[in-house]
């Protein structure tokens, strides 16, 4: 008895007419003098698909299969086609180089069939993900919020095919993008692992996947951000950058060794978020005249303080852009360069050496000091150092402020006042020290509360009491001009602002000039609570008083404000 078996008859002719295709393909190779190719057989590369699109690939009937050093291997079925020649004619008007092949209609769907499966981004050697501006637009266009993050992601996990990886890597990093994270966490647990975002300063949990994912996930983000794949249980920093239309934005990459599997932070630097107007800072009227006339002078050192992500950077930036112009070169020396500025000079300092002059070590690579006074003999008008952390790189800022220069650079002190002492202690000589510092500033960030959502509620006796002794500080009564101390807002929360209440963040500042009743009070080797009384007459707000008006104005609320300001401590 002869059993037909459809499907073994099926591939045999298949196979048949295959065959018969392919041997078409080297005929006609013949004819045109191009040379033959199997693709079904034959690696493609990632980057040629990146060249054109499917789209395209299909409409003029060629497949691009490999690139390198500008030379583009493209695989055709009739050289001849018009479409296919305005093709070609396009990529080499891009500065390629086409090597032609001819290969079967099968071959071609096998190279097509690979665009389904093409991640949004890949790895070059420069360390850069490079994204699709049409395909990154349309996850921004799909995430608007974190539930969104999550459900993609989820979809994704479901996916369980191998590219899922990078599909879930630019999901995270999109809704970074999208939601203006400024940090993404990846925290591994015993069985799963948690995924934070940092929103406006602080942490918020957007999902929890698991353990295996994780794990491809970090082979993935080592190689893409250049560290050692195969080690494990150290510490490593990499970093790579996202090009997304006109815009490269950085990521800087931690990894910590963790109790279950290595611990990643990313931060993710886009040049929007500095490009913040001195204006829109959150600066006091009368505090923002007198800075904008500290920064116009021609010398002096201008200091802002705070901690880690209070707002330094952007501040100082801020100022930056504010004076630049064509006339003068402005140079500044950074740990590291995080903002490309157009106009200026940015150099950085070697991280390592740096750390080590700061723990007391010797070095004679490029540190803050050694730029310093590398960037001094540059002939500049304007200087920032990103920070001044010892002896020699505070003489020889006060030198050059001294010299005719406008120095910016930052302390660590937790406000306005201790930046006298603290100078003091790295050894600068107290007669010099008003004579170039012009002014010093401290700032923290506060998140600002959702317009969508905000409530209004009276206070509470102990918030009122509290306000009410804040407000007593200040003498120039003109600040609380329309502003009531009966009242303040709450945070609700809504869509509009992922639920947490608040949207964006604002500064809060404080500042004191180098005038005669401080330079009198640093003689003495004051105390930061005698610096405060010294500058008492200056009528600038401190930093729990810009706070507390901010409250009643209904930008911020009482319990964000506690977040980062002592508010019932006495100054």
């Amino acid at each position: 008895m002869v059993t037909f078996d459809e499907e073994k008859q099926k591939k045999q002719l298949d196979d048949y007419r295959k065959h018969e295709e392919e041997e078409l393909a080297k005929i006609l190779s013949q004819k045109y003098g191009i040379e033959y190719i199997d693709l079904t057989i034959s690696p493609v590369s990632s980057d040629a698909l990146r060249i054109i699109t499917e789209e395209e690939c299909r409409t003029s009937h060629v497949a691009l299969f490999n690139v390198a050093n500008k030379k583009v291997s493209i695989a055709m079925v009739a050289p001849e086609n018009p479409a296919t020649q305005a093709t070609v004619s396009h990529i080499q008007e891009r500065g390629y180089i086409v090597l032609p092949f001819m290969a079967s209609t099968t071959s071609l769907e096998k190279v097509w069939a690979r665009y389904k499966d093409l991640s949004f981004s890949l790895e070059t050697t420069g360390g850069a993900l490079d994204i699709s501006s049409d395909e990154i637009n349309e996850v921004l266009k799909n995430v608007s919020n974190i539930n969104d993050i999550k459900k993609l992601v989820q979809d994704t996990l479901a996916l369980k095919k191998t590219h899922r990886i990078s599909k879930i890597l630019e999901i995270i990093l999109a809704g970074a993008l999208s939601t203006k994270s400024s940090d993404i966490h990846l925290e591994p647990e015993e069985t799963f692992v948690r995924l934070r975002y940092r929103l406006d300063g602080v942490l918020v949990e957007i999902m929890q996947f698991d353990s295996e994912t994780y794990e491809l996930l970090v082979s993935r983000l080592k190689l893409l951000s250049g560290m050692k794949i195969n080690l494990r249980g150290i510490a490593q920093d990499g970093r790579f950058s996202i090009k997304l239309q006109e815009s490269e934005i950085q990521i800087r990459v931690s990894v910590l060794p963790g109790a279950y599997s290595d611990s990643f932070v990313m931060r993710v630097l886009n040049p929007k978020s500095i490009n913040v107007a001195l204006e829109d800072m959150g600066i006091d009227p009368r505090l923002f005249k007198i800075l904008e006339h500290e920064i116009s002078k021609p010398n002096g050192i201008i200091l802002t303080t705070g901690p880690t992500g209070s707002g330094k950077t952007t501040t100082l930036y801020s100022f930056l852009k504010r004076i630049y112009t064509p006339d003068i070169k402005i140079i500044t020396i950074e740990n590291p360069v995080e903002y490309h500025l157009s106009g200026i000079v940015q150099t950085q300092v070697d991280a390592r050496k740096q750390d080590m002059v700061s723990s007391g070590g010797g070095s004679d690579g490029y540190t803050f000091a050694e730029g310093l006074r590398a960037v001094l003999r540059q002939d500049p008008d304007v200087i920032m150092v990103g920070e001044i952390r010892d002896n020699e790189t505070a003489t020889t800022a006060i030198n050059a402020a001294l010299t005719g220069h406008l120095v910016f650079s930052t302390l660590h002190t937790n406000n306005a006042a201790g930046t006298f002492p603290r100078l003091l202690d790295l050894g600068i000589n107290p007669k010099v020290i008003t004579s170039a510092v012009n002014i010093s500033m401290a700032q923290r960030l506060v998140r600002k509360l959702c317009l969508e959502c905000r409530e209004k509620k009276p206070l509470t006796d102990a918030e009122k009491t509290m306000i009410d002794a804040i407000v007593a500080g200040i003498k120039d009564r003109t600040y609380l001009e329309g502003v009531s101390t009966d009242s303040a807002w709450n945070a609700k929360g809504c869509t509009a602002c992922n639920n947490t209440g608040y949207k964006g963040r604002v500064g809060i500042f404080e500042a004191i000039l180098a005038d005669e009743n401080v330079e009198k009070a640093i003689m003495n080797n004051p105390s930061e609570r005698e610096i405060r009384k010294a500058a008492e007459p200056q009528n600038i707000l401190s930093l729990r008083q810009d706070g507390v008006l901010k409250i009643l104005k209904g930008t911020t609320s009482i319990d964000e404000l506690r977040r980062v300001v002592d508010l019932e401590s006495v100054e």
